[in-house]
């Protein structure tokens, strides 16, 4: 899955209060990484969805994996964040509630769910005068569900978010990074890290092209028996921004 946290929140990255685009990603993971990752999605379709509100905004992603023959599956967050306080003109604070949950098939048959999983805590949030570079931090008590095997476990999880445009708002850099605890099989905790910084061409206000990186540690579960943890795998993508 491109983004397991849910914690991506791109907030105010337009003046508009909606704002919704497709991304369309071809991963190479799979090829970088031929036995640890060998049945990794080839592609990737994403929707995302931005709303501000006189409360605060809704936001929401839905990504699609697939193969060749259809969708393997699907991860979905969505946040709901209520503005408490503006300490000035280009700082909020926030309450962030969010939720994260999905499922996967395989490619010889069968298929699982994602451990759900729902988080709240406080978001600042900031911009610049003409909002060309915004910004969120999220300190977040993230709670998992039991699910099959899995228990249920506390955790807590620290989000950075940004986007900045520059030369003449041809180009955007935006993206996340994401810091939870999580549990191996045997119950002990461990750091989980994911960022995927993505940087993109835009040629006009709808169409742009670009790539992603997904940078991982201890996320990945590999395919061989390995003690490797860290992983990159990149992309090459299209957006079509509404």
């Amino acid at each position: 899955m491109k983004r397991t946290t849910f914690t991506f929140v791109l907030l105010l990255t337009t003046f508009a209060a909606w704002a919704q685009n497709f991304q369309l990603h071809y991963d190479f993971g799979r090829k970088i990484y031929s036995d640890e990752q060998a049945t990794r999605q080839t592609v990737t379709l994403t929707y995302e969805h931005f709303k501000a509100d006189k409360l605060g905004s809704w936001y929401w992603f839905v990504d699609f994996d697939m193969y060749s023959d259809g969708i393997k599956g699907a991860y979905t967050e969505i946040s709901r964040e209520f503005t408490f306080a503006n300490p000035s003109s280009s700082l909020s604070l926030a309450a962030h509630a969010e939720y994260n949950g999905g499922l996967t098939t395989f490619k010889d048959g069968g298929g699982t769910r994602f451990q759900n999983a729902a988080l709240i805590g406080p978001a600042l949030n900031g911009h610049n005068s003409d909002f060309s570079t915004t910004w969120s931090l999220q300190a977040m008590y993230k709670q998992y569900f039991k699910y099959q095997e899995s228990s249920a476990y506390s955790s807590v999880q620290l989000t950075g978010v940004w986007s900045t445009s520059f030369a003449s708002g041809r180009c955007t850099f935006s993206g996340f990074i994401d810091l939870w605890r999580g549990e191996k099989a045997n119950g002990h905790g461990q750091l989980v890290m994911m960022t995927e910084p993505q940087l993109w061409y835009n040629f006009n206000e709808h169409f742009s092209l670009g790539t992603e990186i997904e940078i991982s540690d201890n996320f990945i579960y590999p395919e061989i028996d390995t003690d490797k943890s860290f992983y990159v795998n990149p992309t090459i993508a299209v957006k079509y921004n509404f």
